[in-house]
């Protein structure tokens, strides 16, 4: 019996082969020249990758070809990255197109690729090296060609955000055969003399060329190596430098840059509007407090005064004295009425009363003896009579 043959319908063969393709080959660079260029309104791209002795056909979609940066045409010399497939409906071998630069340009790319991944793997790029920018810097430095729109870009920035932070400028070449000596002297400058607290590294856009000093592995040692903090910002915002990768910070463009290195001086205007409506409130306040404490100092100053205590002790005085005169008035007067009392008293018993009844008393000169028996005298003698008003004397003249 004949063995049952395997029959493959076009269409299987076709997605098979594209399978095996697309498995069994990586992604690859291919270097070519492009010819059969097509733009449909889908937005993608059709067109041949050429040598001198084949072509292939190639298919690079619209999300993948938005970030070329240059304007391919029929004859450009090209370096692509992509996939290999088979477009199964005409098995047409093709290759799926990632990655489209200008030929030249590929080289340049692979050594940064490669110098990039090496000072990677030694730690140069670690976020934990990073440092911090200072809040408000004593003094920027900016590390530039003096001539460049970068540098007028960063000032107008810095002059707009904070304008009281002094800036210097250390000037280099950015570009060409003279670019890496002069940002190693600059950079060694700034180093040497820290003269700023911040550098911003920074230049325009320009091509992967444009910009290669600033992937040159000695500019970033010495980047990594300053003694303030770095802030890149070259190029446009797809740009990407090895001095990036190295820098404390890698700002987008160099305003950007600029941008990072100042706060924003409305904002601590207005911060500082609210720090002084606080403080004049707090002011108000603690002055109004201390008034109301200063006039209760004052009212027990007052109490507390040795005129006010003298003048209420002289007013305690009089009022004892008003007392005292009162109480002695009643003391008198009660003395009195006693005292006319015992004198009724007296007199009621007194002597004198007798007198004046009439009665006299009798003494004898000589001695004031009381004379009580008239044969006590003798003839000669004198005698003092006392009467109820007055006295006199006699003499006895005969027994």
């Amino acid at each position: 019996m004949a063995a049952e043959r395997n029959v493959y319908t076009v269409s299987r063969l076709n997605r098979e082969v594209r399978l095996l393709l697309e498995q069994g080959l990586p992604g690859i660079w291919v270097e070519g020249e492009i010819s059969n260029l097509a733009r449909p309104s889908s937005g993608h791209w059709y067109f041949s990758l050429k040598d001198r002795d084949a072509q292939i056909r190639c298919a690079m979609f619209r999300q993948k070809n938005s970030a070329v940066r240059f304007a391919p045409k029929d004859g450009s010399a090209v370096v692509a990255r992509g996939r290999v497939s088979l477009y199964e409906p005409r098995g047409d071998f093709q290759l799926i197109v990632e990655h489209l630069e200008e030929a030249g340009l590929g080289a340049l790319q692979r050594e940064f690729e490669r110098l990039r991944d090496r000072l990677s793997a030694e730690g140069l790029f670690d976020e934990a090296r990073k440092r911090a920018l200072p809040e408000v810097p004593r003094r920027i430095g900016v590390l530039t060609s003096p001539t460049g729109a970068a540098l007028r870009d960063i000032l107008h920035v810095l002059g707009r955000r904070f304008a009281a932070v002094p800036v210097l400028i250390y000037p280099t070449p950015v570009q060409g055969a003279a670019a890496v000596p002069g940002i190693l002297a600059a950079l060694e400058r700034a180093a040497r003399r820290e003269d700023c607290d911040v550098l911003i590294v920074t230049r325009g856009g320009g091509s992967l060329e444009d910009l290669w000093a600033f992937n040159d592995e000695r500019v970033a040692r010495a980047i990594r190596a300053m003694p303030m903090p770095v802030v890149t910002g070259i190029g446009h915002e797809i740009d990407f430098t090895i001095a990036d990768f190295v820098a404390d910070l890698r700002a987008p463009t160099p305003s950007a840059a600029a941008q990072h290195t100042v706060p924003d001086g409305r904002v601590w205007l207005a911060s500082l509007a609210r720090f002084e409506q606080r403080l004049q409130a707090g002011a108000v306040r603690t002055l109004r407090e201390a008034d109301a404490a200063l006039g209760r100092l004052r009212q027990r100053m007052r109490l507390a005064s040795p005129r006010v205590r003298v003048a209420q002790a002289a007013q305690r005085m009089d009022e004892l004295e008003a007392r005292l005169a009162l109480a002695m008035r009643g003391e008198l007067a009660r003395g009195a009425h006693r005292l006319d009392v015992a004198s009724r008293t007296l007199d009621a018993v007194s002597p004198l009363a007798t007198l004046r009844r009439g009665f006299a008393v009798v003494t004898r000169a000589s001695d004031h003896a009381l004379v009580t028996d008239a044969a006590t005298l003798s003839v000669g003698d004198t005698v003092v009579t006392r009467v109820a008003s007055g006295e006199f004397r006699s003499r006895v003249t005969e027994e």
